[in-house]
Formats: structure tokens, C-alpha cells, sequence
């Protein structure tokens, strides 16, 4: 059986986290024109750490107005990044430090940035936050006029959120969705509580009419009723693929991801394996 693949903007396709590389960007610009890109009030600042993985690197998202501003997911504790994060603040006030999850590509910086700009850490997992406020599910923060909605969407990882900005109508969406290929679930998240996030992005989406998401990998995605829909589609086929392998006398997730993942570069079937262990997981629920 063959996989449905997203294919991304720029045509890299990839599935369940294993992706297809990282894309080089025009004339030669390895950050692919990641960098600087966003909405009216959010703009991104990528990492310098791209891999299979990152794809092209951690998305920092700076979120803010004139006066004061917000900080999602710093990434790697790279003092150049957290210096160019800190040149792009440019002196208004930091309102906090927010994580959407607590992989280190995402949150291994927080506490250095947030020395530097004189701000907490606010995240869902206490051992992330620096200062007594945390984060949860329907949590309103702002910065100056700026609006952020706290949306819980555990499965990726335990502690999985995404931050809706209605005066963009923009979703940043952490590792949730990518803006190339597909999550993989890690061991610490649910493929349930996965299934269920994207059902509930995917009505929100439509609700509060979405224009774009702003994912923690990857380029930003425009349509997100229609990027939802293939994620969730995707998991479909995923799952069916899964079944059949077992069908077919697949007896672990390394017998399936030999059958399912076939045509991927080897060197990416750690990753295939631990999305079909939850998989597997997941299907011992039903």
C-alpha cells in the first residue's frame, strides 16, 4: 500500500516526522526564506539547527506590537540565535518566554534568553517555567495590545499547546503540525490525544475562519482547514497501513516499518519505528 504524503510549499514531502531533508532556499540561502517571515504581529527568527528532524531549523516566533512583545519556543541554547532573538526584541518590553512543548529544540534556550531579556518562562510542564505562571489550555497572555490564546493539543508530547493570535487569525502550532511533512509521535505523547488535537484544530480552524499556521518547523502554512484535513487523512492511511503489515504477518514496529516504510533512507527508521509504536499502542485501545 502506498502512503499519502503533504507535500509542503516547496514540493519536500514527508510523513508521521520522517522527512525528506532539508530544502535549501533560493539563490543559495540556506534559511530558505524562513527567516523573517510570519504575520503583522508574529515574525520568525530560525535557528541554526537543521537535520532531518528540524527540517530547516527551530522556528522562534517573536509575537508582539510597538511596546512589548512575546517569545515562542527559543530553541537551541545557540547564544548567536539568542542574540539575533534579542537584536530582533529590540529593546520592548518582554512580556514572557512561552514554550509549546518541552523538546530541547524548542525549549533547550528559554532559560539563557530569558536571563538576557529579564522575563519568566511560562510553559505547561513546571520543570520548564521560570517564575511561579504556568501555562494552560484557555490561558489568555498578552503583550501590549497583542492577544495570545492558549489551545491544549497533547500528542506530539504530553505537553503539547498551541497559541492562537486572533488579531491575525494565525495559529502557531509548535511541533502539532509542520509546515513540511508530518509530526512524529514521541514517546513521551499519545497518538489518541493526537487524533483528538487535530480534531479539535481542525473545527477551531474553521470556527474562528483561520488564514494561517505558524508551525515550529517548516515554512508557514496558508489553508489550514485543508492542511488539517490531509494531516488527519493522513493518520487514516497511516493506521491502515499499519493493520495490513500486521495482516501480514509484521510481528514489531521494526518488521512494519520495514514494510511501510520501505522507500525511506534508512537512516530515518528510528523515527518511523517510534510513530508506529504508537501506533501500535493506540490501535491496542480499540
Amino acid at each position: 500500500m502506498s502512503g499519502l504524503r503533504i507535500p509542503g510549499p516547496d514540493g519536500v514531502v514527508g510523513g508521521d516526522g520522517v522527512n525528506g531533508g532539508v530544502k535549501s532556499g533560493v539563490n543559495g540561502d540556506s534559511r530558505g526564506g524562513l527567516d523573517g517571515a510570519g504575520t503583522a504581529s508574529a515574525v520568525n527568527v530560525l535557528a541554526p539547527n537543521p537535520s532531518p528532524m528540524t527540517l530547516d531549523g527551530t522556528n522562534t516566533w517573536i509575537v508582539g506590537g510597538a511596546d512589548a512583545v512575546l517569545v515562542v519556543d527559543p530553541g537551541p541554547d545557540d547564544e548567536a540565535h539568542l542574540r539575533r532573538v534579542a537584536e530582533r526584541v529590540d529593546g520592548r518590553r518582554v512580556t514572557a518566554v512561552l514554550l509549546t512543548h518541552g523538546h530541547p529544540d524548542h525549549s533547550e534556550g528559554a532559560a539563557a534568553l530569558a536571563r538576557m531579556l529579564g522575563a519568566p518562562v511560562r510553559a505547561l510542564d513546571p520543570r520548564l517555567r521560570l517564575g511561579e505562571e504556568g501555562l494552560a489550555d484557555g490561558d489568555v497572555v498578552a503583550a501590549g495590545d497583542t492577544e495570545v490564546r492558549v489551545v491544549g493539543t497533547p500528542g506530539h508530547s504530553f505537553d503539547s499547546l498551541c497559541f492562537w493570535l486572533p488579531g491575525d487569525r494565525a495559529m502557531l502550532t509548535g511541533d502539532t503540525i509542520l509546515g513540511r511533512g508530518t509530526t512524529v509521535i514521541a514517546p513521551d505523547g499519545d497518538l489518541g490525544d493526537y487524533l483528538r488535537s487535530l480534531d479539535r484544530l481542525r473545527q477551531g480552524a474553521e470556527m474562528l475562519e483561520a488564514t494561517v499556521l505558524l508551525p515550529g518547523h517548516g515554512p508557514v502554512l496558508p489553508d489550514p482547514s485543508g492542511v488539517l484535513d490531509a494531516y488527519i487523512a493522513h493518520r487514516r492511511v497511516r493506521l491502515e497501513q499499519v493493520r495490513e503489515a500486521i495482516r501480514r504477518g509484521a510481528r514489531d514496529a521494526r518488521e512494519i516499518v520495514e514494510m511501510v516504510y520501505a522507500e525511506v533512507d534508512r537512516s530515518l527508521w528510528p523515527a518511523a519505528e517510534m510513530s508506529v509504536a504508537a501506533q501500535l499502542n493506540y490501535l491496542k485501545t480499540l
